[in-house]
């Protein structure tokens, strides 16, 4: 009793602390979420408004926009380093699923090729220098800078559960994730005006030059008599940094999503047993496996890339030959997108039979990557649903609307199934979390005695444990009773699905990042919405779309470690 009254005042100030911080957590989380849907909003409206002909908006101004933007966010960041390496009490607590080993390896990828961008960005505008404002020069610099930093940045402080500055720290990551989300932006829009330009030109349709290409941006500030690019050096600067935007564009996504789980953890207290730890081991990361899964996606991973040259090469040639390169390109689809939804499900029907318990832990990794894999899928759905009323209502019935409609159902069908699998997955315990049997029916199940004659005293037990015991010289000799794994078939047929979903994504990632647009090739849809509306959709649909494939490849390689 004295124990009791002893330790009441200690613990009794502890309760009312926290009603006040979590009220003022929320305070300083929405003051950063005002700062940060303030800035991006001008920085949508000076990106789009650069797109137009119509609009006296110039890409100079986007560009000077950005440069500021990318400047300030690597002041924080090396003011973020700088205080928390020098105060020791910074970052007590780390969270042991924000940035896992893939994720900033995919980050640190993204960023070399970036970083190669911006060295064709600033070749490209250097070859005409003389006529180019200095801002486009000194824009893919700093942006070089910017990703050096930010890159080191998230790499060695994406688990940071910081606990100084609170407010300025939540202000600076959602300035910076503004920072990265404006940048993703400017990539699309300007990816979008080179595929539109690359239309009009292919069709020879006036019509279709609302957008402004940079060249024609660049002769409107100037004068009448614009920038060209006629060397071979020029040429080739031009065509790698467009080749580079999806690189470019999936960093952005990347160090975006990374940002948001620390501006999450901001202030947040973790106990010793929170969770399970998502850390795979070296020795079975690449085994227990069937290798079907793994084989047959590397064949439809080549498979596909053939495709994707095949149609590259026939959509610019002749129409017959468009006719069909869009025939092979639906055929392949359709198969690709069939077997994953057959093995989404088959995955599916595999957790029914999985003793797994949930994982209830709190995890803003695992939420976040939930609510992307279901907000990005929107963009395909939304696609795909316009695709099936363009060819189910239009006139034209043949072999290509046909394709175009499986082509639309299979997507919706796999982007369904593969969230349920991928979502399951992610909420599962890792396989030691199996719940044991009741003491009353196998008592011996995996205990471990000291002494073999406390066997005697117990219960029966069943006859399918096995003593193992390399030395059974006397009886006080150390004995293990284990169970052969009653599911280890399971784990191996999820390790192949994730395999197999992991390569598909690639490809089906690869194919519309760096080019295929079947959107506009086939003209059904062209032709039943008009290309003004049908161009926006795809435009603002697509990169979610996009993004889609390389998040699921993420999320998937994290199922294939906890399977």
């Amino acid at each position: 009793m004295s124990e009791e009254l002893a330790r009441g005042p200690k613990e009794s100030p502890a309760a009312p602390q926290r009603g006040p911080r979590e009220v003022w957590k929320k305070g300083g989380r929405l003051l950063s979420v005002l700062l940060a849907v303030n800035v991006l909003l001008l920085a949508c409206t000076l990106i789009t408004g650069g797109a137009f002909n119509k609009v006296a908006v110039y890409d100079t101004d986007v560009f000077a926009l950005l440069t500021a933007m990318m400047l300030l966010a690597v002041l924080w960041i090396l003011f973020y380093l700088l205080r928390s390496a020098r105060c020791p009490d910074a970052v007590p607590y780390l969270d042991a699923h924000a940035g896992p080993i893939w994720l900033r390896g995919g980050l640190v990828l993204f960023g070399i090729c970036t970083l190669v961008m911006d060295v064709f960005k600033t070749g490209y505008y250097s070859s005409f220098f003389e006529c180019q404002s200095a801002i486009k020069i000194l824009h893919p610099i700093i942006q070089a800078v910017f990703v050096i930093v930010q890159t080191y940045f998230l790499w060695v402080s994406a688990k940071d559960c910081i606990h100084i500055h609170l407010d300025l720290t939540r202000c600076g990551l959602m300035f910076t994730l503004t920072t990265n989300l404006a940048i993703w932006m400017a990539a699309v829009v300007d990816e979008s005006v080179h595929q539109a330009h690359s239309y009009s030109s292919a069709h020879s349709n006036a019509s279709h030059t609302r957008l402004t290409s940079d060249s024609e941006r660049t002769g409107s500030t100037v004068g009448e008599d614009p920038c060209s690019c006629d060397t071979a050096v020029c040429k080739i600067f031009q065509q790698g940094y467009f080749y580079l935007y999806p690189f470019n564009i999936e960093y952005s996504l990347f160090a975006s999503t990374m940002l948001y789980v620390m501006w999450k953890n901001v202030g947040r207290l973790l106990t010793s047993s929170h969770g399970h730890s998502h850390t795979p081991s070296r020795v079975d990361l690449f085994r227990e496996t069937f290798f079907a899964g793994p084989i047959l996606g590397l064949l439809l991973f080549v498979v596909g890339l053939a495709v994707f040259i095949i149609y590259e090469v026939q959509v610019s040639g002749e129409g017959s030959r468009t006719q069909e390169a869009l025939v092979t390109y639906y055929s392949f689809n359709i198969v690709c997108l069939g077997l994953m939804t057959l093995v989404s499900l088959s995955g599916s029907v595999i957790y029914r039979f999985d003793r797994r318990a949930m994982d209830q832990h709190k995890n803003p990794t695992r939420t976040l990557d939930v609510g992307l894999l279901m907000g990005a899928a929107l963009g395909q759905y939304a696609i795909s649903y316009y695709s099936i009323v363009a060819v189910v209502v239009g006139t034209p019935r043949d072999l290509l609307g046909g394709l175009n409609l499986a082509h639309a159902l299979l997507m919706i069908a796999q982007h369904t199934f593969q969230n349920v699998f991928i979502i399951e997955s992610l909420h599962r315990g890792p396989p030691g979390d199996e719940p044991r049997e009741t003491p009353s029916k196998e008592p011996c199940q995996g205990l471990t005695f000291a002494n073999l004659d406390a066997l005697h005293t117990l219960p029966t037990c069943p006859p399918t444990p096995r003593l193992v015991s390399p030395h059974l010289e006397g009886p006080q000799e150390t004995v293990a009773i284990r169970l052969a794994p009653r599911g280890h078939w399971r784990r191996r047929c999820l390790k192949d699905i994730s395999l197999f979903l992991l390569l598909c994504n690639v490809i089906l990632w690869i194919m519309p990042a760096f080019g295929a647009r079947p959107h506009f090739s086939n003209t059904v849809e062209v032709d039943f919405y008009g290309y003004s509306l049908w161009a926006a959709i795809v435009n603002i649909c697509l990169p979610f779309g996009i993004f889609y494939r390389m998040h699921a490849v993420s999320s998937l390689l994290e199922v294939y470690v906890l399977s």
